[in-house]
């Protein structure tokens, strides 16, 4: 049947026969290119400078195509500095600048040239049109001509002439710089976030600038972006969440110079309670080091402390007003006893390792003091206030969904409920009983009103409560565990009672009929589609497969934690069995590398150590040193460029494993030499 309003719409857009005429034939041109190159991430935990890295080196297309273009023409070290030009092109520029030997003026027009023909490469898959858009404004009209001119006879004069005008006008570096740009965002048709911007990493707010300014960007929510979006409505437990979690990882660049958030109200009051007391265990991690804003240990741990104690109070009575969220098992402040320094948890009875409690009156243990009110209304005052973490949070209301189907794929971050037997959990959220992909629709339109339309939504309570809820519930699509153990981990010594359990959906994504059922109910085809998931929690069992039902779920994570060196000793196993290994390794100083390194240590003949190019990042000597005392030789490098090639010459399989920040460049770097080798060798 005809829908009428449909083409009553066309015919505003298409009013006669010519200009139907000529969108039809633009479709079908655009239809027959290849597909564009569409890249997924996920939990990018706000690690900026690893992200954008990654971005731009377009997982290797952008290195394989300068392969394919000058490996016959250029030396690998050529090929690698003209693959470190598009990667970062201010660094390369600078250290070009560097070398008294150098013709400056020459190097900029070879290198204009030679991004020319790798930009062509990248642009294959584009109609013409869609390049433009893609191109500069200022420069549009000199790169437009540069890709598309196309008299033979007199292109390299014209090319020459170009070229020669813009280093003559002293913008050589400049239009260097803007060509890097046009080849990374032709290199990615479209990129989808799979979760979580925000968490511990300290720039989550840089990624955000960034992703802004990106040509075709969609998210997929995840619970750490929920409870900022939760935040971001002024909900103090929410608020409270986030600041909890960004103090305990020194993010106070973040919060107060980026997002402009002023913790002055939390610090005085944090000084006042806890003057005399160390609050040992709420020191922060350092993971980065705060350029404009740094707070000394002392202060930012009675902070943290002091915000911890008005998260449990303020949850509490989130929970006795939402029975229906059934999460009364996180009720502890009333379980505490005072005079002995224990609390009664599920598993029993447990000591305290932090008895001080100034703040708490044991018999109405949730009440919040007037000093706790008060920074809590300032502090609700300041999020709403934030110009910038609006127009964050905005933008990911207005480019993100819970979940998206889109080429075949569907995407979300979490999970689906599901129950033991498979079937899909009813859900109860504001009283409305739901399932599946109604459930997944219900919880998007109420978490949208909830920030645009407050008075439309069906929430009951604070506004902003249902995102905390799916910050931490375990009927959460964006969870997936039993319970978030958070005062355990602060308070409570014994690790078995920060034990998170994982609900059925982990164990029964590995059946390839539960991954079908799940496609088939956001309408595709169980058959052809797939399900591309964000985080998974990897602590089912070691060494985990991020391929999941025969082939029809995807995890996309990053291979970062000790359970995903195990997955990599499983495929040495495998694949590997019973050969000794060459090791290019560089981690970051606040990961589990110990661990890491044990792991390896069994298959591993050699090590060649870098260090990552990440302020966190652990020296190469200190690496090696940790290695030499384990009893396999080990070398610190300089570069990742040396440490490949010393890791190939020794004959052996080489594993190139650790920081994320290294993935691109070992890949590359290594590849360079095998295709030189191959070169050479005819």
């Amino acid at each position: 049947m005809v829908d009428k309003n449909l083409l009553r719409h066309l015919a505003k857009k298409y009013p006669d026969v010519k200009s139907a005429t000529e969108e039809i034939v633009n479709r079908n041109a655009i239809l027959s290119l290849p597909k564009g190159t569409e890249y997924f991430f996920s939990d990018l935990h706000g690690e900026h400078e690893a992200f954008i890295d990654m971005l731009k080196s377009a997982s290797g297309v952008i290195r394989s195509h300068i392969e394919e273009i000058f490996g016959p023409d250029l030396t690998r070290e050529e090929r690698e500095e003209l693959a470190a030009l598009v990667y970062n092109a201010d660094a390369e520029i600078k250290r070009q600048k560097k070398n008294p030997e150098l013709d400056f003026d020459k190097w900029c027009k070879e290198s204009i040239m030679s991004l020319v023909l790798i930009c062509k490469a990248v642009s294959t898959k584009y109609t013409r049109s869609k390049v433009r858009r893609r191109l500069p404004k200022e420069y549009a009209y000199i790169i437009d001509e540069l890709l598309h001119a196309d008299d033979e006879e007199n292109k390299s004069n014209y090319y020459g002439k170009i070229i020669s005008t813009i280093v003559e006008c002293g913008i050589a570096e400049e239009f260097i710089e803007e060509m890097t740009k046009v080849i990374s965002s032709l290199a990615v048709d479209r990129l989808h976030i799979i979760g979580d911007i925000w968490d511990r990493g300290s720039h989550p707010d840089l990624i955000m600038d960034f992703l802004m300014n990106y040509h075709d960007v969609d998210f997929q929510w995840g619970n750490h972006d929920i409870v900022w979006m939760g935040a971001a409505t002024g909900n103090w437990a929410c608020i409270t969440n986030v600041l909890r979690m960004n103090i305990s990882y020194n993010n106070f660049d973040m919060l107060e110079i980026g997002y402009g958030i002023n913790l002055r109200p939390l610090a005085t009051m944090a000084e006042n309670i806890y003057g005399d007391d160390p609050c040992e265990f709420f020191k922060p991690k350092r993971l980065d080091e705060n350029k404009f804003d740094p707070v000394d240990d002392s202060l930012a741990s009675k902070m943290n402390k002091a915000i911890a104690i008005c998260q449990f109070k303020v949850e509490g009575q989130r929970i006795m007003a939402h029975p229906e969220y059934h999460m009364e098992n996180r009720l502890l402040l009333d379980k505490i006893d005072f005079e002995k320094g224990t609390v009664q948890l599920r598993d029993g009875e447990f000591p305290l390792r932090d008895t001080n409690f100034p703040t708490i009156d044991p018999e109405h243990p949730y009440e919040l003091t007037k000093e706790e009110r008060e920074v809590l209304n300032a502090l609700e005052a300041s999020f709403l206030q934030s110009e910038k973490l609006q127009k964050h949070i905005r933008f990911l209301y207005s480019h993100g969904a819970l979940y998206t189907v889109i080429n075949g794929n569907l995407m979300y971050h979490g999970c689906i409920p599901i129950d033991e037997d498979g079937n899909f959990e009813d859900c109860t959220v504001n009283g409305v009983t739901t399932s599946g992909k109604a459930y997944m629709d219900y919880l998007d339109e109420q978490v949208r009103k909830a920030y645009f339309a407050p008075d439309q939504s069906q929430e009951t309570g604070r506004s902003g409560d249902l995102m905390w809820y799916l910050w931490l519930s375990s009927k959460s699509p964006l969870f997936g565990k039993d319970q978030m153990t958070t005062f355990e981990r602060c308070f409570v010594a014994d690790k078995k009672t920060h034990k998170e359990h994982t609900v059925p959906y982990y164990k029964l994504i590995n059946r390839k009929d539960i991954c079908e059922k799940i496609l088939a109910e956001f309408g595709l085809d169980p058959k052809t589609s797939h399900i591309l998931n964000g985080h998974v929690p990897v602590k089912i069992k070691d060494g985990e497969s991020p391929v999941k039902g025969e082939g029809k779920l995807f995890i996309i994570d990053g291979g970062h934690n000790p359970q995903c060196i195990q997955a990599l000793v499983k495929n040495i196993q495998d694949y590997l069995p019973g050969r000794p290994l060459t090791i290019l390794t560089g981690v970051l100083a606040d990961k589990d590398y110990r661990q890491m390194l044990a792991s390896l240590a069994p298959y591993a003949e050699r090590f060649f150590c870098v260090t990552p190019p990440s302020p966190r990042a652990l020296a190469a000597d200190k690496l090696a040193e940790l290695v030499n005392g384990m009893g396999i030789p080990a070398q610190s490098c300089g570069e990742v460029q040396t440490a490949a090639a010393l890791a190939l010459s020794c004959g052996k399989p080489v594993i190139a494993c650790g920081s994320l920040y290294l993935a691109g460049t070992a890949r590359d770097a290594l590849l360079s030499i095998i295709r030189g080798e191959k070169q050479t060798n005819g």
